[in-house]
Protein backbone atom coordinates (compact mmCIF):
# COMPACT_ATOMS: atom_id res chain seq x y z
CA UNK A 1 0.00 0.00 0.00
CA UNK A 2 2.69 2.45 1.04
CA UNK A 3 4.76 1.65 -2.05
CA UNK A 4 1.83 2.27 -4.41
CA UNK A 5 0.95 5.59 -2.78
CA UNK A 6 4.59 6.69 -2.75
CA UNK A 7 4.94 6.02 -6.47
CA UNK A 8 1.73 7.94 -7.18
CA UNK A 9 3.06 10.90 -5.23
CA UNK A 10 6.26 10.94 -7.28
CA UNK A 11 4.29 10.62 -10.51
CA UNK A 12 2.04 13.51 -9.48
CA UNK A 13 5.00 15.79 -8.66
CA UNK A 14 6.71 15.02 -11.97
CA UNK A 15 3.56 15.58 -14.03
CA UNK A 16 2.94 18.94 -12.38
CA UNK A 17 6.49 20.20 -12.79
CA UNK A 18 7.42 20.30 -9.11
CA UNK A 19 11.07 19.17 -9.06
CA UNK A 20 11.82 21.00 -5.80
CA UNK A 21 9.09 19.14 -3.96
CA UNK A 22 10.21 15.84 -5.50
CA UNK A 23 13.81 16.50 -4.43
CA UNK A 24 12.72 17.35 -0.89
CA UNK A 25 10.66 14.15 -0.67
CA UNK A 26 13.48 11.97 -2.01
CA UNK A 27 15.94 13.61 0.37
CA UNK A 28 13.76 12.69 3.33
CA UNK A 29 13.33 9.15 2.04
CA UNK A 30 17.10 8.77 1.78
CA UNK A 31 17.45 10.10 5.34
CA UNK A 32 15.37 7.21 6.67
CA UNK A 33 16.65 4.58 4.25
CA UNK A 34 18.10 2.62 7.15
CA UNK A 35 14.69 2.13 8.76
CA UNK A 36 12.85 -1.15 8.51
CA UNK A 37 9.80 -1.63 6.27
CA UNK A 38 7.38 -1.31 9.15
CA UNK A 39 8.89 2.01 10.16
CA UNK A 40 8.87 3.17 6.55
CA UNK A 41 5.15 2.43 6.52
CA UNK A 42 4.78 4.74 9.54
CA UNK A 43 6.79 7.40 7.75
CA UNK A 44 4.49 7.37 4.74
CA UNK A 45 1.29 6.97 6.72
CA UNK A 46 1.86 8.39 10.22
CA UNK A 47 -1.82 9.10 10.88
CA UNK A 48 -3.30 5.61 11.18
CA UNK A 49 -5.53 4.89 13.00
CA UNK A 50 -7.40 8.20 12.82
CA UNK A 51 -8.57 10.11 15.89
CA UNK A 52 -12.29 10.33 16.66
CA UNK A 53 -14.18 13.07 14.83
CA UNK A 54 -14.91 16.12 16.98
CA UNK A 55 -18.17 17.93 16.39
CA UNK A 56 -18.22 21.17 18.35
CA UNK A 57 -20.66 24.09 17.94
CA UNK A 58 -18.90 27.13 16.44
CA UNK A 59 -20.89 29.40 18.76
CA UNK A 60 -19.36 27.94 21.91
CA UNK A 61 -17.76 30.65 24.10
CA UNK A 62 -15.84 30.46 27.32
CA UNK A 63 -15.69 33.22 29.95
CA UNK A 64 -12.92 35.79 30.13
CA UNK A 65 -10.64 35.34 33.16
CA UNK A 66 -10.92 38.04 35.83
CA UNK A 67 -7.36 39.25 35.36
CA UNK A 68 -4.46 38.95 32.94
CA UNK A 69 -1.75 38.49 35.50
CA UNK A 70 -1.16 34.76 35.64
CA UNK A 71 0.57 32.49 33.16
CA UNK A 72 -1.57 29.39 33.68
CA UNK A 73 -2.13 26.94 30.87
CA UNK A 74 -5.78 27.48 30.02
CA UNK A 75 -7.23 27.51 26.52
CA UNK A 76 -10.06 29.95 25.96
CA UNK A 77 -10.22 30.50 22.25
CA UNK A 78 -9.96 26.96 20.94
CA UNK A 79 -13.31 25.24 20.87
CA UNK A 80 -11.62 21.84 20.98
CA UNK A 81 -9.94 22.40 24.30
CA UNK A 82 -12.51 20.93 26.68
CA UNK A 83 -13.04 17.80 24.61
CA UNK A 84 -9.36 17.19 23.90
CA UNK A 85 -7.45 16.44 27.09
CA UNK A 86 -4.51 18.70 26.19
CA UNK A 87 -2.35 20.65 28.58
CA UNK A 88 -1.40 22.99 25.77
CA UNK A 89 -3.13 26.28 25.28
CA UNK A 90 -4.56 28.60 22.75
CA UNK A 91 -2.38 31.58 23.66
CA UNK A 92 -4.62 34.05 21.86
CA UNK A 93 -7.25 33.75 24.58
CA UNK A 94 -10.57 35.38 23.74
CA UNK A 95 -12.16 34.89 20.34
CA UNK A 96 -13.14 38.27 18.93
CA UNK A 97 -14.55 39.59 15.69
CA UNK A 98 -11.80 41.13 13.59
CA UNK A 99 -12.57 44.60 12.26
CA UNK A 100 -11.67 45.50 8.71
CA UNK A 101 -8.05 46.63 8.73
CA UNK A 102 -7.13 50.02 7.33
CA UNK A 103 -3.44 49.21 7.40
CA UNK A 104 -1.41 49.13 4.21
CA UNK A 105 -0.40 45.84 2.63
CA UNK A 106 3.09 46.24 4.06
CA UNK A 107 1.52 46.08 7.52
CA UNK A 108 -0.24 42.75 6.99
CA UNK A 109 1.03 40.25 9.50
CA UNK A 110 1.50 36.60 8.63
CA UNK A 111 1.08 35.33 12.17
CA UNK A 112 -1.76 37.18 13.88
CA UNK A 113 -2.89 40.53 15.20
CA UNK A 114 -3.44 42.10 18.62
CA UNK A 115 -6.66 41.53 20.52
CA UNK A 116 -7.76 40.93 24.12
CA UNK A 117 -5.10 38.40 25.04
CA UNK A 118 -5.00 37.01 28.57
CA UNK A 119 -1.43 36.74 29.76
CA UNK A 120 -0.85 33.03 29.36
CA UNK A 121 2.32 31.17 28.50
CA UNK A 122 3.03 28.67 25.75
CA UNK A 123 4.56 25.37 26.78
CA UNK A 124 7.93 24.81 25.18
CA UNK A 125 7.49 21.29 23.86
CA UNK A 126 9.44 20.19 20.79
CA UNK A 127 7.27 17.33 19.54
CA UNK A 128 8.89 17.34 16.12
CA UNK A 129 12.39 16.79 17.46
CA UNK A 130 13.50 13.18 17.96
CA UNK A 131 16.75 12.42 19.73
CA UNK A 132 17.79 9.70 17.28
CA UNK A 133 16.63 11.50 14.15
CA UNK A 134 18.85 13.97 12.37
CA UNK A 135 15.80 15.33 10.63
CA UNK A 136 12.05 14.94 10.65
CA UNK A 137 10.33 13.27 7.72
CA UNK A 138 8.31 14.76 4.91
CA UNK A 139 4.65 14.05 5.69
CA UNK A 140 2.48 12.32 3.11
CA UNK A 141 0.25 13.89 0.51
CA UNK A 142 -3.38 13.18 1.34
CA UNK A 143 -4.96 11.85 -1.85
CA UNK A 144 -8.51 10.70 -2.51
CA UNK A 145 -10.69 10.34 0.54
CA UNK A 146 -9.55 11.87 3.80
CA UNK A 147 -9.27 9.83 6.97
CA UNK A 148 -12.90 10.35 7.85
CA UNK A 149 -14.16 8.96 4.56
CA UNK A 150 -15.27 12.34 3.22
CA UNK A 151 -14.48 13.09 -0.41
CA UNK A 152 -11.87 15.82 -0.86
CA UNK A 153 -12.61 18.68 -3.24
CA UNK A 154 -11.33 18.07 -6.77
CA UNK A 155 -8.61 20.59 -7.53
CA UNK A 156 -6.31 20.71 -10.51
CA UNK A 157 -4.10 23.65 -9.68
CA UNK A 158 -5.53 25.67 -12.56
CA UNK A 159 -8.44 27.28 -10.71
CA UNK A 160 -8.88 31.04 -11.16
CA UNK A 161 -8.98 31.42 -7.38
CA UNK A 162 -5.57 30.52 -5.97
CA UNK A 163 -6.75 30.84 -2.36
CA UNK A 164 -7.39 27.86 -0.14
CA UNK A 165 -10.93 28.13 1.32
CA UNK A 166 -10.79 28.60 5.09
CA UNK A 167 -13.55 26.71 6.93
CA UNK A 168 -13.75 27.30 10.67
CA UNK A 169 -14.33 23.99 12.50
CA UNK A 170 -13.20 22.17 9.37
CA UNK A 171 -10.43 19.57 9.36
CA UNK A 172 -7.45 19.91 7.04
CA UNK A 173 -5.64 16.77 5.89
CA UNK A 174 -7.49 14.66 8.43
CA UNK A 175 -5.41 16.13 11.23
CA UNK A 176 -5.68 19.89 11.78
CA UNK A 177 -8.95 21.15 13.23
CA UNK A 178 -9.27 24.84 12.22
CA UNK A 179 -10.36 27.02 15.14
CA UNK A 180 -9.63 30.59 14.05
CA UNK A 181 -8.52 32.74 11.14
CA UNK A 182 -5.49 34.77 12.23
CA UNK A 183 -4.54 36.89 9.24
CA UNK A 184 -3.20 37.08 5.71
CA UNK A 185 -0.25 38.41 3.78
CA UNK A 186 0.71 38.84 0.15
CA UNK A 187 1.29 35.15 -0.47
CA UNK A 188 -0.35 33.27 2.40
CA UNK A 189 -3.16 32.93 4.89
CA UNK A 190 -2.68 31.92 8.51
CA UNK A 191 -5.07 30.01 10.75
CA UNK A 192 -4.98 28.63 14.24
CA UNK A 193 -5.63 24.90 14.36
CA UNK A 194 -5.73 22.09 16.87
CA UNK A 195 -3.48 19.15 16.00
CA UNK A 196 -5.67 16.12 16.64
CA UNK A 197 -2.63 13.88 16.92
CA UNK A 198 -0.32 15.72 19.28
CA UNK A 199 -3.13 17.53 21.12
CA UNK A 200 -1.58 20.98 20.80
CA UNK A 201 -2.71 24.19 19.12
CA UNK A 202 -0.56 25.16 16.18
CA UNK A 203 -0.23 27.84 13.53
CA UNK A 204 -1.01 26.76 9.96
CA UNK A 205 0.45 28.92 7.19
CA UNK A 206 -1.32 28.22 3.88
CA UNK A 207 0.62 29.27 0.80
CA UNK A 208 -1.29 30.55 -2.21
CA UNK A 209 -1.38 28.25 -5.23
CA UNK A 210 1.33 30.06 -7.17
CA UNK A 211 4.67 28.64 -8.30
CA UNK A 212 6.74 31.67 -7.24
CA UNK A 213 5.17 31.67 -3.78
CA UNK A 214 5.57 27.90 -3.60
CA UNK A 215 9.29 28.12 -4.43
CA UNK A 216 9.89 30.90 -1.90
CA UNK A 217 8.08 28.92 0.78
CA UNK A 218 10.19 25.83 0.07
CA UNK A 219 13.25 28.00 0.68
CA UNK A 220 11.73 29.15 3.98
CA UNK A 221 11.10 25.53 5.01
CA UNK A 222 14.69 24.56 4.22
CA UNK A 223 16.02 27.49 6.24
CA UNK A 224 13.73 26.77 9.20
CA UNK A 225 14.75 23.11 9.20
CA UNK A 226 18.41 24.12 9.10
CA UNK A 227 18.04 26.74 11.84
CA UNK A 228 15.93 24.51 14.11
CA UNK A 229 18.22 21.53 13.60
CA UNK A 230 21.17 23.57 14.88
CA UNK A 231 19.15 24.75 17.88
CA UNK A 232 17.51 21.57 19.27
CA UNK A 233 17.01 23.10 22.73
CA UNK A 234 15.19 26.15 21.32
CA UNK A 235 17.56 28.65 22.93
CA UNK A 236 17.91 31.25 20.18
CA UNK A 237 14.44 32.80 19.86
CA UNK A 238 13.60 31.58 16.34
CA UNK A 239 10.22 30.21 15.29
CA UNK A 240 9.91 26.41 15.53
CA UNK A 241 8.82 24.43 12.51
CA UNK A 242 6.67 21.42 13.41
CA UNK A 243 5.58 20.06 10.04
CA UNK A 244 4.90 20.83 6.37
CA UNK A 245 2.83 19.09 3.72
CA UNK A 246 1.18 19.48 0.32
CA UNK A 247 -2.62 19.22 0.27
CA UNK A 248 -5.22 20.12 -2.38
CA UNK A 249 -2.69 22.02 -4.51
CA UNK A 250 -1.43 24.09 -1.58
CA UNK A 251 1.70 23.99 0.52
CA UNK A 252 1.08 24.08 4.29
CA UNK A 253 3.65 25.07 6.92
CA UNK A 254 2.91 24.09 10.52
CA UNK A 255 4.68 26.04 13.26
CA UNK A 256 4.38 26.76 16.94
CA UNK A 257 1.54 29.09 17.86
CA UNK A 258 2.70 32.40 19.27
CA UNK A 259 0.89 35.59 20.26
CA UNK A 260 0.67 39.12 18.87
CA UNK A 261 3.42 40.70 16.81
CA UNK A 262 5.09 43.78 18.25
CA UNK A 263 3.40 46.21 15.87
CA UNK A 264 -0.12 45.01 16.57
CA UNK A 265 0.42 44.64 20.30
CA UNK A 266 1.91 48.11 20.65
CA UNK A 267 -1.05 49.53 18.75
CA UNK A 268 -3.47 47.63 20.99
CA UNK A 269 -1.59 48.64 24.13
CA UNK A 270 -1.66 52.35 23.25
CA UNK A 271 -5.28 52.42 22.08
CA UNK A 272 -6.57 50.49 25.10
CA UNK A 273 -5.24 53.16 27.44
CA UNK A 274 -3.64 50.61 29.74
CA UNK A 275 -0.28 50.76 31.42
CA UNK A 276 2.47 51.11 28.77
CA UNK A 277 4.00 47.72 28.07
CA UNK A 278 7.16 48.72 26.24
CA UNK A 279 9.10 50.29 29.08
CA UNK A 280 12.85 50.76 28.75
CA UNK A 281 13.38 47.66 30.88
CA UNK A 282 11.20 45.54 28.60
CA UNK A 283 12.85 47.06 25.52
CA UNK A 284 16.16 46.01 27.01
CA UNK A 285 14.93 42.43 27.47
CA UNK A 286 13.48 42.31 23.92
CA UNK A 287 16.66 43.81 22.46
CA UNK A 288 18.86 41.20 24.09
CA UNK A 289 16.72 38.36 22.70
CA UNK A 290 16.67 39.88 19.21
CA UNK A 291 20.45 40.29 19.23
CA UNK A 292 20.92 36.72 20.44
CA UNK A 293 18.67 35.52 17.60
CA UNK A 294 20.51 37.64 15.02
CA UNK A 295 23.90 36.57 16.34
CA UNK A 296 22.80 32.93 15.98
CA UNK A 297 21.50 33.43 12.43
CA UNK A 298 24.59 35.39 11.44
CA UNK A 299 26.90 32.69 12.84
CA UNK A 300 25.10 30.29 10.49
CA UNK A 301 25.82 32.67 7.61
CA UNK A 302 22.18 33.80 7.29
CA UNK A 303 20.85 37.34 6.76
CA UNK A 304 17.23 37.74 7.91
CA UNK A 305 16.55 40.53 5.36
CA UNK A 306 13.09 41.49 6.66
CA UNK A 307 13.29 42.31 10.33
CA UNK A 308 10.36 44.52 11.37
CA UNK A 309 7.85 44.70 14.26
CA UNK A 310 5.43 42.40 12.40
CA UNK A 311 8.10 39.69 12.26
CA UNK A 312 8.80 39.67 15.99
CA UNK A 313 6.10 37.81 17.93
CA UNK A 314 5.49 37.62 21.64
CA UNK A 315 5.75 34.21 23.25
CA UNK A 316 5.02 35.29 26.84
CA UNK A 317 3.73 38.70 27.87
CA UNK A 318 4.50 38.25 31.55
CA UNK A 319 8.07 37.09 31.03
CA UNK A 320 8.56 39.32 27.96
CA UNK A 321 9.67 36.47 25.70
CA UNK A 322 9.77 36.94 21.91
CA UNK A 323 10.47 34.93 18.77
CA UNK A 324 11.67 36.08 15.35
CA UNK A 325 9.64 34.68 12.45
CA UNK A 326 9.43 34.81 8.65
CA UNK A 327 12.61 33.54 7.01
CA UNK A 328 10.88 33.74 3.62
CA UNK A 329 13.11 36.60 2.50
CA UNK A 330 16.24 35.37 4.27
CA UNK A 331 19.34 34.25 2.46
CA UNK A 332 22.87 33.08 3.02
CA UNK A 333 25.68 35.58 2.70
CA UNK A 334 27.08 33.49 -0.11
CA UNK A 335 23.86 33.70 -2.16
CA UNK A 336 23.32 36.11 -5.02
CA UNK A 337 21.92 39.04 -3.04
CA UNK A 338 18.76 40.75 -4.30
CA UNK A 339 18.81 44.50 -4.83
CA UNK A 340 15.43 44.90 -3.11
CA UNK A 341 15.23 43.50 0.41
CA UNK A 342 13.76 44.70 3.72
CA UNK A 343 10.49 46.56 4.23
CA UNK A 344 11.01 50.18 3.28
CA UNK A 345 10.78 51.83 6.72
CA UNK A 346 13.41 49.41 8.06
CA UNK A 347 15.66 49.34 4.98
CA UNK A 348 19.34 50.05 5.56
CA UNK A 349 20.95 52.94 3.64
CA UNK A 350 23.42 50.68 1.83
CA UNK A 351 20.48 48.74 0.37
CA UNK A 352 18.76 51.94 -0.81
CA UNK A 353 21.95 53.21 -2.44
CA UNK A 354 22.67 49.95 -4.26
CA UNK A 355 25.82 49.08 -2.33
CA UNK A 356 26.98 45.59 -1.38
CA UNK A 357 25.35 44.62 1.89
CA UNK A 358 25.67 41.99 4.57
CA UNK A 359 24.34 40.92 7.94
CA UNK A 360 24.59 44.41 9.40
CA UNK A 361 21.42 45.44 7.56
CA UNK A 362 19.56 43.46 10.26
CA UNK A 363 21.15 45.67 12.95
CA UNK A 364 19.87 48.80 11.19
CA UNK A 365 16.36 47.32 11.12
CA UNK A 366 16.56 46.51 14.84
CA UNK A 367 17.51 50.11 15.60
CA UNK A 368 14.47 51.37 13.69
CA UNK A 369 12.22 48.90 15.52
CA UNK A 370 13.43 49.93 18.98
CA UNK A 371 12.96 53.63 18.19
CA UNK A 372 9.40 52.87 17.05
CA UNK A 373 8.54 50.81 20.14
CA UNK A 374 9.89 53.55 22.40
CA UNK A 375 8.13 56.50 20.74
CA UNK A 376 5.07 54.81 19.26
CA UNK A 377 5.87 56.37 15.87
CA UNK A 378 7.72 54.91 12.88
CA UNK A 379 11.18 56.44 12.76
CA UNK A 380 11.30 56.58 8.96
CA UNK A 381 7.69 56.54 7.63
CA UNK A 382 6.93 54.53 4.50
CA UNK A 383 7.39 57.17 1.81
CA UNK A 384 9.42 57.29 -1.38
CA UNK A 385 13.06 56.26 -1.05
CA UNK A 386 14.28 59.81 -1.62
CA UNK A 387 12.15 61.08 1.29
CA UNK A 388 13.46 58.27 3.49
CA UNK A 389 17.02 59.28 2.64
CA UNK A 390 16.18 62.89 3.49
CA UNK A 391 14.79 61.85 6.89
CA UNK A 392 17.84 59.69 7.57
CA UNK A 393 20.21 62.54 6.78
CA UNK A 394 18.18 64.99 8.85
CA UNK A 395 17.88 62.67 11.87
CA UNK A 396 21.09 60.60 11.86
CA UNK A 397 23.56 62.67 9.84
CA UNK A 398 25.16 62.92 6.37
CA UNK A 399 25.96 59.95 4.15
CA UNK A 400 29.66 59.30 3.65
CA UNK A 401 30.98 60.41 0.25
CA UNK A 402 32.52 56.98 -0.22
CA UNK A 403 29.01 55.46 -0.20
CA UNK A 404 27.68 58.09 -2.61
CA UNK A 405 30.55 57.48 -5.01
CA UNK A 406 30.08 53.70 -5.14
CA UNK A 407 26.30 53.21 -4.89
CA UNK A 408 24.68 51.91 -8.08
CA UNK A 409 21.34 53.54 -7.22
CA UNK A 410 22.73 56.90 -6.08
CA UNK A 411 21.96 58.64 -9.41
CA UNK A 412 18.23 58.03 -8.86
CA UNK A 413 18.17 60.23 -5.76
CA UNK A 414 21.21 62.52 -5.90
CA UNK A 415 22.43 65.02 -8.50
CA UNK A 416 26.06 65.09 -9.62
CA UNK A 417 26.60 67.64 -6.86
CA UNK A 418 25.00 65.15 -4.41
CA UNK A 419 21.87 67.18 -3.76
CA UNK A 420 18.72 65.17 -3.12
CA UNK A 421 16.08 65.49 -5.83
CA UNK A 422 12.95 63.86 -7.18
CA UNK A 423 10.75 64.19 -10.25
CA UNK A 424 7.35 65.69 -9.49
CA UNK A 425 4.84 63.41 -11.24
CA UNK A 426 2.27 66.22 -11.59
CA UNK A 427 4.48 68.98 -12.98
CA UNK A 428 7.18 66.74 -14.50
CA UNK A 429 9.68 69.13 -12.93
CA UNK A 430 12.77 68.22 -10.95
CA UNK A 431 12.47 69.38 -7.34
CA UNK A 432 15.27 69.56 -4.79
CA UNK A 433 14.87 68.32 -1.23
CA UNK A 434 16.55 69.93 1.74
CA UNK A 435 16.61 67.50 4.71
CA UNK A 436 14.89 68.91 7.78
CA UNK A 437 17.25 68.86 10.73
CA UNK A 438 16.11 66.75 13.66
CA UNK A 439 17.59 64.22 16.08
CA UNK A 440 16.90 60.88 17.68
CA UNK A 441 16.33 62.66 20.98
CA UNK A 442 13.53 64.73 19.42
CA UNK A 443 11.89 61.63 18.00
CA UNK A 444 12.16 59.54 21.16
CA UNK A 445 11.19 62.29 23.60
CA UNK A 446 13.16 60.65 26.41
CA UNK A 447 16.22 61.62 28.43
CA UNK A 448 17.82 58.17 28.78
CA UNK A 449 21.33 58.83 27.51
CA UNK A 450 22.34 55.16 27.46
CA UNK A 451 19.38 54.09 25.31
CA UNK A 452 19.87 56.97 22.86
CA UNK A 453 23.56 56.13 22.50
CA UNK A 454 22.70 52.46 21.92
CA UNK A 455 20.31 53.41 19.10
CA UNK A 456 22.94 55.65 17.53
CA UNK A 457 25.30 52.68 17.75
CA UNK A 458 22.86 50.54 15.72
CA UNK A 459 21.79 53.35 13.36
CA UNK A 460 25.23 54.09 12.01
CA UNK A 461 24.74 55.02 8.35
CA UNK A 462 28.08 53.56 7.22
CA UNK A 463 27.88 49.77 7.70
CA UNK A 464 31.66 49.65 8.24
CA UNK A 465 31.13 51.48 11.54
CA UNK A 466 27.91 49.69 12.45
CA UNK A 467 28.32 46.88 15.01
CA UNK A 468 27.73 43.19 14.49
CA UNK A 469 25.05 41.51 16.60
CA UNK A 470 27.71 40.03 18.85
CA UNK A 471 29.38 43.42 19.32
CA UNK A 472 26.01 45.06 20.07
CA UNK A 473 25.41 42.54 22.87
CA UNK A 474 28.44 44.00 24.65
CA UNK A 475 27.06 47.56 24.72
CA UNK A 476 26.85 49.05 28.25
CA UNK A 477 23.14 49.91 27.91
CA UNK A 478 22.22 46.22 27.93
CA UNK A 479 23.85 45.88 31.34
CA UNK A 480 22.13 48.88 32.86
CA UNK A 481 19.65 48.02 35.63
CA UNK A 482 16.14 49.55 35.46
CA UNK A 483 14.82 47.61 38.48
Amino acid sequence: MAEVEFESVLEFLRKNGLPECESALMEDVRDISQLGSSELEKFLFPMVPPPPLLRIPSTRRLPLPPDLSDDEFVSLGSSTTELCSSEFINPYGVRTTRPTSEASSERLSQFGTARDYPDFDMQNDLFWYKEKDEDYPMPPLFLGRDFYGEESDDKTGFEENKEFPIVINGIIAGRYYVTEFLGSAAFSKVVQAHDLYSGIDVCLKIIKNDKDFFDQSLDEIKLLKFVNKNDPADEHHILRLYDYFYYQEHLFIVTELLRANLYEFQKFNRESGGEPYFTLHKLQVITRQCLEALSYLHDLGIIHCDLKPENILIKSYKRCKIKIIDLGSSCFQTDHLSLYVQSRSYRAPEVMLGLPYGQKIDLWSLGCILAELCSGEVLFPNEGVVMLLARMIGTIGPIDMEMLHKGEEVHKYFTKEYDLYYLNEDTKQVEYIVPEESSLENHLQICDYGFVEFLKFLLEINPKRRPTAREALEHPWLSHSYI
